[in-house]
């Protein structure tokens, strides 16, 4: 990276790194580096703890009455790669990696690898400025997805709210099946649907399996009136009594 593409990054992440080292290897990937040492790789694997940290003291503290496991929800859906490909995408620093020539060019970029990317500058700023400004950058970007998950309650782990859903209403265990699956070894994506007795729902792609099956479950969902969507795509669990039967 040259030094404007360096100063573009730090005006993005709203930091000016005293070693501009660490942040040119965060948005190294392995595939273009001369060994895996010297890619972001590293830098990942230190940005997934410190945002683990970061994300698990906040609801600790934020939300003193959620039991343990409401929390764990709650943690595994802002520290998901989902979550962590879209902030990524956000900031365009997918588009900042310096890739080989076998994953330049790749559209849409797989969603590991924006992931990875977000984790790897959240390590970059952790060495050269400290937690505090780690935990600064890491709440500005995923507060507002906590205070979401925490008001709506699925936490965006729709199997587990229809699966339950069906117990309670007698129906029968939901099992997810692949209808079609495209797209090269690295970058596969998956459609997959819901069936629950001789019923069978919508069928959704994703990037990943676990992508579709989500998305699947959320569609049986809206299918039988337990969650509302709205225009921006929010989430709402529909309370038993407020139904259309």
């Amino acid at each position: 990276m040259d030094q404007n593409d360096i100063a573009t990054v730090e005006e993005i992440l709203g930091h000016r790194f005293s070693d501009r080292g660490i942040i040119e290897q965060a948005l190294l990937h392995a595939s273009h580096a001369e060994h895996r040492l010297a890619s972001n790789e590293r830098l990942e694997f230190l940005g997934d703890a410190v945002l683990a940290i970061v994300v698990c003291d906040h609801i600790f503290r934020a939300y003193p009455d959620l039991l343990e496991g409401e929390l764990t929800k709650i943690k595994s859906n802002v520290v998901s790669r989902r979550l962590c490909a879209e902030i990524a995408i956000r900031l365009d620093l997918p588009g900042r990696l310096r890739l080989g020539k076998g994953m330049a060019g790749q559209e849409p970029i797989p969603q590991s690898l924006a992931a990875a990317a977000f984790e790897a500058v959240i390590g970059a700023l952790y060495l050269d400025a400290g937690m505090e400004r780690a935990r600064a950058f890491v709440l500005a970007h995923v507060e507002p997805a906590i205070e979401r998950a925490a008001r709506l309650g699925h936490q965006r782990n729709f199997k587990s709210v229809l699966q339950q859903a069906l117990q309670r209403n007698g129906g029968d265990a939901p099992t997810y099946v692949v209808l079609d699956e495209k797209g090269p070894d690295h970058a596969k994506c998956f459609e997959v649907c819901v069936e629950s007795g001789s019923r069978r729902f919508a069928a959704c792609w994703g990037s990943t399996k676990k992508e579709a099956e989500q998305q699947a479950a959320l569609q049986a969902l809206l299918e039988l009136g337990i969650a509302e969507q709205d225009g921006e795509d929010e989430v709402r669990l529909v309370p038993d009594g407020d139904r259309g039967e």
